[in-house]
């Protein structure tokens, strides 16, 4: 069986985002934490006897919304409610998402104290103009004095996220976002293109992007600065100092299995290979959600004949690639099924071969959905 993290979702945050296409909720009255952190465990426990897993957890990722906002007390009793119904592994990863506008020292010392070894920080820009235009609630300032309350608080290993492709914005605003980044001295940073998403107010209402090639001058620019202060590349948004990989999200792009908890959280997990492999889901409302954690919830069965297009979407969203053993572990299918789509990469250089084991080109790596486009047309 592969391995098993578990995802945690807390809808609630300060202010909708017009880019955010997550399940958050702005909050308008006090939030309900003990309710839901009781919801919380009342799912895993249904999740855990619905599905008869019993494997050790190697990661834990609380996500949102904006989970900072939660007290110390509140994640006390989630993460010592989920340690008395699952074995957890002896080097643990617990990430906790945070905004700026929410860094209180005391507080974040007090969630490392709890076993959160793990920040992943919405910074998106250091540009005050731009954090305006994102609708975000913080300022630059704010960004820059979280990043160094998460050092003061005791965390040697936090992500900093930052987007490119900002409205009205170039390749020297991403540079200085990037070099502000790379000065507060992260483990990780995440750096990704602004999409305009459906059911979002920028979907709705798009702003003025960017040209395509204004956009692609900037991540060949800001990806080159990464590089040269020692932050590998090894997944298409995600870059990291040597040793800091994202194992929590590793899992998720190595199709691995996750239970996910929490109003519209998802997961995968793989009960029998390969025709028992299933997607779950939990209602989306926190209100419906605080009422009956699955009432409106379920599980969808991945057919056989999708599995060899849903593990390549993921694996080779990394530069590691996969192997012939990894695909046959967690499908439950022989190689040869990803025939003759796979042949045709090789023989058109998108994909290259070693030893069993298969990575994108470059050509591949800039060409990614041209990739994927011949994998959706396997043989049923």
């Amino acid at each position: 069986m592969p391995s098993l993290s578990l995802y945690i979702h807390i809808p609630w945050c300060i202010k909708k985002c017009p880019y955010c296409d997550f399940n958050s909720h702005a909050i308008k009255t006090d939030t309900p934490e003990a309710a839901y952190i009781d919801a919380l465990l009342d799912d895993l426990t249904l999740d855990l006897q619905l599905y008869g897993i019993s494997r050790p957890v190697g990661s834990i990722f609380i996500g949102g919304g904006t989970p900072s906002l939660f007290s110390p007390e509140s994640f006390h009793r989630l993460l010592t409610g989920i340690s008395r119904q699952v074995a957890l592994a002896d080097n643990l990863e617990i990430t906790l998402e945070a905004n700026p506008g929410t860094f209180e020292i005391n507080k974040f010392a007090e969630f490392r104290s709890l076993g959160i070894n793990r920040l992943s920080i919405g910074i998106q820009s250091f540009n005050d103009t731009l954090l305006q235009k994102l609708g975000r609630v913080h300022s630059g300032k704010k960004a820059m004095r979280a990043a160094e309350c998460a050092h003061q608080a005791g965390f040697n290993n936090f992500n900093l996220d930052l987007m490119f492709g900002l409205p009205d914005a170039g390749t020297d605003s991403s540079k200085a976002d990037i070099e502000a980044a790379i000065s507060l001295n992260p483990t990780h940073i995440s750096f990704y293109q602004l999409t305009l998403e459906p059911n979002t107010y920028f979907h709705k209402f798009p702003p003025r992007l960017p040209d395509d090639d204004v956009i692609f001058s900037t991540q060949q620019v800001c990806q080159a600065l990464l590089a040269d202060h020692n932050y590998q590349q090894y997944e298409i948004s995600a870059y990291s100092r040597p040793g800091f990989q994202c194992r929590h999200n590793l899992n998720y792009w190595q199709f691995g299995d996750y239970l996910g908890i929490g109003a519209g959280a998802h997961g995968k997990l793989s009960l029998a290979l390969p025709d028992r492999i299933v997607r779950t889901f939990k209602p989306k409302s926190p209100e419906q959600y605080l009422r009956d954690p699955h009432k409106n919830g379920g599980a969808d069965r991945i057919a056989r004949t999708d599995l060899p297009l849903e593990f390549i979407m993921n694996h080779l969203r990394l530069k590691q690639g996969f192997s012939a053993a990894s695909y046959e572990a967690t499908t439950g299918l022989a190689i040869d099924t990803l025939e003759p789509a796979l042949s045709a990469c090789l023989k058109q250089h998108l994909l290259t071969s070693r030893d069993g084991h298969y990575y994108c080109s470059e050509k591949g790596w800039n060409f990614l959905d041209s990739v994927l486009e011949k994998f959706c047309s396997l043989p049923q």
